[in-house]
């Protein structure tokens, strides 16, 4: 296989939607069905409306349709629909939002409270479509049950936590659905053991997969940008050690 260019990865992670707020300038870029432009807007980390993310149409800031507390990832999964993934307990949630449908409402409803909540995701209309994956499930590949809503997606790689029996045992993987084929692969990142991390404090924050060469790289917290063997489990290098 030719040297894979990891300054050409590095490129295109700069691009690759991590969690809010951190990450919220990668967010995607979105229009209504109507055609308004709907932008993406991050609060700050002072006052009610602290560290939350917003989405609405620009001529109308003040009339959120979506609110994103933290760790939630959204991703496109139709001109109309779009699809929010986020960590909730024990479990991976993905939701699916139909952006012509969506009602605004007002930051009193999320002032305050939203931050602290246990919950990840806030909007005046339920989505669409939405399930959830356990985090317990085995190293390889899984059959799910994917609304139909949500199967227009190939590929999507979310970083997730992974439960260790001993401190030798990964303590993340790399969760890869195939939503159009209704499949999910687990993969425990071996590098990653519970032993020599704190998951708390250093965690994979995105992860995307390199289009020419099909190795999955990334970054995270207190994690420097990795490129991973053909496996999908390995460490193969960090990426800011070579060009």
């Amino acid at each position: 296989m030719p040297e894979i260019n990891t300054s050409r990865l590095r490129e295109m992670l700069a691009q690759v939607v991590g969690p809010a707020p951190w990450y919220w300038k990668a967010f995607p870029a979105l229009r209504s069905p109507t055609g308004q432009k709907l932008v993406w807007t991050h609060h700050g980390e002072q006052g009610p409306l602290a560290y939350l993310v917003s989405l609405g149409a620009e001529e109308e800031p003040d009339k959120p349709l979506l609110a994103l507390n933290t760790y939630c990832r959204p991703f496109p999964v139709t001109s109309e629909h779009l699809g929010i993934w986020c960590p909730e307990g024990s479990t991976l949630r993905l939701a699916c939002f139909d952006l012509g449908r969506m009602k605004s409402f007002d930051f009193a409803e999320v002032a305050g409270w939203f931050k602290q909540s246990t919950e990840r995701i806030y909007a005046a209309t339920a989505p669409v479509a939405e399930f959830e994956l356990p985090l317990t499930l085995p190293a390889g590949l899984h059959k799910i049950e994917v609304p139909p809503e949500l199967q227009p997606v190939e590929e999507l790689i979310a970083p997730g936590s992974y439960p260790a029996a001993n401190q030798e045992d990964p303590a993340a993987a790399l969760y890869v659905f195939y939503l159009h084929a209704g499949l999910v692969e687990v993969l425990p990142q071996k590098w990653l053991a519970a032993g020599s991390s704190d998951p708390g404090q250093q965690w994979i924050a995105r992860a995307a997969r390199d289009p020419e060469s099909h190795r999955i790289f990334g970054d995270g917290v207190r994690i420097r940008s990795f490129l991973l063997e053909d496996d999908g489990q390995h460490l193969d290098r960090w990426m800011d050690e070579h060009t």
